[in-house]
């Protein structure tokens, strides 16, 4: 089978959704483009068909684990919910973007009313392209923005919200300039493009940029660079792309040991600090600031999963239970258009394990995140995860 493209999705969607698209009333949500406005009717008298497409049967071990916690999850939603019916039927995807386009049309031809998953980027493109001239909405669990847009929305939380409230934060406590720092892959150049459209976004200034070669030797020689470059533009804040599993341990070790850390440049993160458990206890990160989600609400979440399954959850599976607790949200209502785009994307989002989130018109996510600061070792909330969307957001 010829491998399915990835970034052309944005022509192929216009042309199938001028023969799909709706006119509907945008409920109460941000605006929504008439052609944009997809999504079948439904009947909430009756249990709705959700497809659930996990990556189960790709024979990675990895793989098996995270389907049947996302399942476990969504499951655990659905006996959560009042005022709906969902009846949830499971896909397996093998994790590649042929089964998972494969199944998404098998879901919805056998009634699924809207798909939940897949979780790789190439899968839930070809997923959304499969559907879209059958008027289906995939709520993937990427965090891939490249993928977003026409009928499939990433539920992931995205670099580009991360940055958009580290960067909101940090002038709101006076850093002004911001040097990034990221290393030269994939990932981090998207998370480096994230966060200087932030600074942009929210007044600041970007002081400069300093990329490396993702290995020892290349981040050992960019330390010296980093410095100067902190140094002769007055940075007052250094955002880093880099997480714990890659470039960040050394960056925090020889940073401070070249005469630059979080004591006189407010170190920030675009990735988790707090993962794995014993990431708190580098050195080089006391002081410094990154992002999560509201640490109470998923701490009641995974401790409601370990009691139901016996183990903890995947660090993504609160995604399936987000998921199913928005469908639910809407079902209950009791509107036929309820899965519609113009629905989904509702200003005042929906409430989640997660904490708040809403999805938007271009299938991008905004979640309310809180953030914290590492100190002492331990990961202390400076700044707590909003429990209402007051505005447009970012």
């Amino acid at each position: 089978m010829s491998p399915i493209p990835r970034f052309p999705r944005a022509v192929l969607m216009r042309a199938l959704l001028l023969f799909s698209a709706l006119w509907l009333a945008a409920c109460d949500g941000l605006p929504v483009p008439d052609r944009l406005n997809t999504g079948p009717r439904i009947d909430t008298d009756k249990p709705v068909a959700v497809a659930l497409l996990v990556p189960a049967g790709s024979g990675q071990a990895g793989d098996s684990v995270l389907a049947s916690s996302l399942e476990n999850a969504a499951r655990l939603a659905i006996a959560d919910l009042q005022g709906a019916r969902i009846d949830l039927r499971v896909y397996r995807t093998a994790g590649n973007a042929g089964q998972a386009a494969a199944v998404a049309t098998q879901a919805a031809d056998e009634g699924a009313k809207i798909i939940l998953g897949p979780v790789y980027a190439e899968a839930a493109n070809a997923a959304g392209v499969a559907v879209a001239a059958r008027n289906v909405n995939v709520l993937s669990f990427s965090n891939n923005t490249d993928i977003a847009g026409g009928n499939v929305f990433v539920l992931g939380n995205t670099f580009e919200n991360t940055a958009d409230r580290l960067v909101r934060y940090a002038v709101g406590q006076g850093k002004r300039s911001f040097l990034i720092v990221n290393g030269q892959d994939t990932a981090e150049l998207k998370g480096r493009a994230a966060i200087a459209a932030a600074i942009a976004r929210n007044g600041a200034t970007q002081a400069g940029a300093v990329s490396f070669e993702l290995s020892q030797n290349g981040v050992v020689q960019a330390v010296p660079r980093i410095t100067s470059t902190a140094n002769g533009s007055g940075a007052d804040a250094i955002f880093m792309t880099s997480g714990t599993a890659g470039a960040l341990p050394i960056l925090s070790q020889l940073l401070p040991e070249n005469g630059l850390s979080s004591a006189d440049r407010q170190f920030i993160g675009l990735q988790r600090w707090d993962i794995p458990a014993s990431a708190p206890e580098l050195p080089g990160l006391q002081g410094g600031w990154f992002a999560l989600p509201s640490p109470a609400l998923n701490a009641q979440f995974r401790s409601r999963y370990e009691a139901a399954n016996g183990a903890p959850p995947h660090p993504i599976a609160s995604l399936a239970y987000d998921g199913i607790a928005a469908i639910g949200a809407l079902i209950s209502a009791g509107k036929s258009d309820a899965l519609t785009t113009a629905a989904l994307t509702q200003g005042t989002g929906f409430a989640g394990v997660n904490g708040i989130f809403r999805l938007r018109p271009d299938g991008t996510i905004e979640r309310g995140l809180a953030v914290a600061q590492i100190s002492d070792q331990q990961v202390k909330v400076i700044d707590p995860a909003p429990r209402s969307f007051g505005g447009a957001g970012f």
